[in-house]
């Protein structure tokens, strides 16, 4: 069995991408972020648009990352229990690999596995992001959650999907349960699709416990 968990305002208390965003750009960046929650765009195309104005040093990005960094403070908890159980944990995020690595490592959660979009920096504090895990038949999100999902369906019997955002919707209609708050739960009760609510990590590993899903 495993489970696959969104990063930002999931594993992470806040999302971060999006408070990295804010803090290095100017007041461009609302426009594009109206732009990406209304539709009009997809998240790679509101990178690409991101990373033309974006000026940060990896310092600074660290810095403020530092800051940043908590995560739900039950995780921890669900994390021993997915590993008591043997069961796996991997992270798709549409966000980016620089404050992933930084936060899961911090936490001391490193060898958990991600996939993400990567950001590079450049000398003249410039970036650049790139989409390893974009789907060219979609080229909606940078990081296509749905096909990793579908990928790895040849190596488990189970997939439970963990989400709250945006780009949770879709890999969410190929897992067997889904978990979702906030823009996904309210999304899934909309389609019609059975979803548990959640609010922490704390609520997931109760309902485990209890051999909801086994």
């Amino acid at each position: 069995m495993l489970f696959l968990c969104d990063f930002d305002g999931t594993v992470s208390s806040r999302d971060v991408g999006h408070e990295v965003i804010k803090r290095f750009m100017d007041e461009d960046w609302v426009e594009i972020d109206d732009a990406y929650t209304a539709g009009r765009i997809g998240s790679m195309a509101a990178y690409r648009r991101i990373a033309s104005l974006l000026r940060v040093s990896r310092e600074e990005m660290e810095e403020y990352t530092s800051n940043i960094s908590g995560v739900d403070p039950h995780f921890p908890d669900f994390y021993r229990f997915c590993r008591e159980r043997g069961f796996d944990l991997k992270i798709v995020s549409d966000g980016l690999d620089f404050y992933i690595d930084f936060i899961l490592r911090k936490h001391g959660f490193g060898d958990i596995q991600y996939h993400s979009n990567t950001i590079r920096f450049h000398d003249d504090r410039s970036v650049t992001i790139e989409f390893p895990c974009s789907n060219n038949a979609c080229a909606k999100c940078g990081t296509c959650k749905s096909a990793i999902l579908k990928q790895l369906r040849q190596r488990y019997e189970r997939i439970l999907y963990i989400g709250d955002g945006y780009s949770d919707i879709c890999p969410s209609q190929h897992a067997d349960i889904v978990f979702g708050k906030d823009i996904l739960y309210e999304n899934c009760v909309m389609r019609g699709r059975p979803c548990v609510h959640f609010t922490n990590f704390g609520e997931i590993t109760e309902i485990l416990e209890n051999d909801f899903v086994f």
